[in-house]
């Protein structure tokens, strides 16, 4: 039931449309003047205010100002005599719904008040979303304590307030999206529209129209004229993934776009002005590209005027328990899943932290939502992770993080290394169980821990 504020210095209407707005299920409140009016609305929950434009003190107009500066959304209808329509059109410029004439016919109120709570009820729930959206994608919600996802962190907190164009590599499954949302949604576009075009999924001539727009009757097809994703981004943030997969045609396009700052659709003559804040993401090296010749150079300088690389699985290992934990709260929370599932058991939790993650952060959710709908205990098991990834810890060690050519001795130390890193995790870093992991005594752990300077 939707709660509406009458405001009324004279006595009867607000009686009358009183009992006109309970008829039609709405629960109305009164006030006979603007302060009083003020005074209900800080302390109850009004969906939308009805209020005469002529009251001694605080006329409706100056009510309405108030009321937008308290809560801008909130719909304001203004009721006025026809010798006060140029006040009523005065209040439209400054943010009321509508205005209605008196006396009016009920039918028309209920009419005016149902299609303005229906606007409101949308906007309201708009805003919820984009709450929600916002919450979910604040950089401190991308999971990982390691110091490449710290440092990541700091570039995200440091950009995200500016303008400034972002470019993202990393390879496929790493987050790079997650990352982008990040962006957006602890920036200064925030409210405004995040629109995202993957490059690779188009053919040029497709990914031409995505991009640009076109006329009606560029070319076959254009039945309509069709707004492209730059105009789309007005505003707010563009977002475009694999652009290394850009074909050099459009990278030319794309390059005049964001030195003009102005899009002509395909098919049109006529020069768009556009405000956007580009985001853009590669699983390439487009440095590497660019000496390849698969790459405009120029593009490249424009794209990177901030860059990150999000690092891979296998050089984060300490985020995999993290990681974990949290796709089996997120999987296990599922309306449709019905699972005990709590946790990890220290064997499948050893083979997961030695895994190789080819497919990274994507590859382990994938891996962790399939145990969580197949496990029958309360602990993900060895047996209820996929072949592939189920096998001998002992064979699991790899070594490609160790340069090509490095002597025994350098490959010993880094093995000994990534041994004591992952003790320690499956410890919950409690040293004296990490020592009997290792079959060495706690001192002895101290002392690896400070020869390989991780005691901190």
């Amino acid at each position: 039931m939707e709660n509406i504020l009458i405001v009324d210095d004279e006595k009867h209407y607000p009686m009358i449309i009183s009992e006109i707005l309970r008829e039609e299920g709405y629960c109305p409140f009164t006030a006979s003047s603007g302060m009083e009016a003020l005074d209900i609305l800080n302390t109850r929950l009004i969906d939308l205010v009805l209020t005469d434009v002529k009251m001694p003190g605080m006329s409706g107009i100056d009510l309405l100002e108030k009321i937008k500066e308290i809560k801008p959304d909130m719909p304001v209808i203004i009721m006025t005599a026809f010798g006060s329509v140029e006040r009523a059109v005065e209040a439209m410029h400054k943010g009321a719904y509508t205005f209605i004439l008196k006396p009016f016919e009920n039918d028309a109120l209920i009419a005016h008040i149902a299609k303005a709570l229906s606007m409101y009820k949308i906007v309201e729930e708009n805003n919820i979303l984009r709450d929600a959206m916002r919450t979910r994608y604040q950089f401190d919600r991308i999971i990982g304590k390691s110091k490449p996802m710290q440092e990541l962190y700091d570039i995200i907190q440091k950009v995200a307030p500016t303008n400034a164009s972002f470019l993202i590599e990393g390879e496929s499954g790493t987050g790079k999206e997650l990352v982008a949302k990040a962006i957006h949604y602890n920036s200064l576009r925030k409210d405004k529209s995040l629109v995202a075009v993957n490059c690779s999924a188009f053919a040029e001539s497709l990914l031409e129209s995505e991009l640009f727009g076109h006329e009606k009757g560029a070319f076959t097809g254009a039945a309509n004229m069709k707004k492209g994703r730059f105009e789309l981004a007005d505003k707010g943030t563009l977002f475009l993934d694999e652009i290394g997969e850009l074909p050099m045609g459009l990278q030319v396009k794309l390059l005049r776009v964001l030195q003009e700052r102005t899009v002509e659709r395909v098919g049109g003559t006529m020069e768009i002005p556009v405000d956007f804040r580009l985001v853009a993401a590669t699983n390439k090296i487009l440095e590497e590209e660019v000496k390849k010749g698969k790459f405009r150079e120029d593009l490249y300088y424009r794209l990177n005027v901030v860059k990150a690389t999000i690092p891979p699985l296998r050089d984060r290992q300490e985020d995999i328990i993290l990681l974990i934990n949290h796709f089996i709260e997120k999987y296990t929370k599922d309306p449709g899943t019905v699972s005990r599932v709590t946790g990890v058991n220290k064997e499948a939790a050893q083979i997961l932290c030695d895994c190789e993650w080819k497919g990274n952060v994507r590859e382990l959710e994938n891996v962790i939502e399939r145990a969580v709908i197949l496990s029958s205990d309360t602990l993900i098991c060895p047996s209820d992770l996929p072949p592939n990834i189920r096998r001998p810890s002992g064979t699991s060690l790899r070594l490609e993080g160790i340069p090509e050519g490095a002597g025994l001795s350098e490959t010993l130390a880094a093995v000994e290394k990534r041994m004591i890193q992952r003790a320690m995790k499956l410890s919950g870093n409690v040293q004296t169980k990490a020592a009997d992991m290792l079959g060495i005594g706690k001192s002895g752990l101290n002392q690896k821990l400070k020869k390989f300077n991780l005691d901190k």
